[in-house]
C-alpha cells in the first residue's frame, strides 16, 4: 500500500502527536519503537521539504533581482 503524502503542516501535527504519546511513556516497547520510527521518517520528510522551500524562495529572490541574504 502506498504511503499517503502529508503536507508539511500535517507532518508537523503528526510529529506533535507522536511526541506527546512518547512523552507519556504509556505504550509498550514495540509500539514505542514503531512511533519513534514514524517520527524519524516525518522529521526527514519535513527537513527535505524545508530545504526545497528555501531553494524555491532563493530562486524567486534571484529572479526578482534581490539578494539571498535578505531572507
Amino acid at each position: 500500500m502506498a504511503e499517503k503524502k502529508l503536507t508539511f503542516e500535517q507532518s508537523m501535527e503528526r510529529l506533535d502527536e507522536i511526541v506527546s504519546v512518547l512523552e507519556a511513556n504509556e505504550k509498550g516497547l514495540d509500539e514505542t519503537i514503531a512511533l519513534f520510527e514514524e517520527g524519524l521518517k516525518l522529521v526527514r520528510s519535513c527537513d527535505q521539504k524545508l530545504k526545497q522551500f528555501e531553494t524555491k524562495i532563493n530562486d524567486i529572490i534571484q529572479k526578482n533581482g534581490g539578494e539571498e541574504d535578505e531572507i
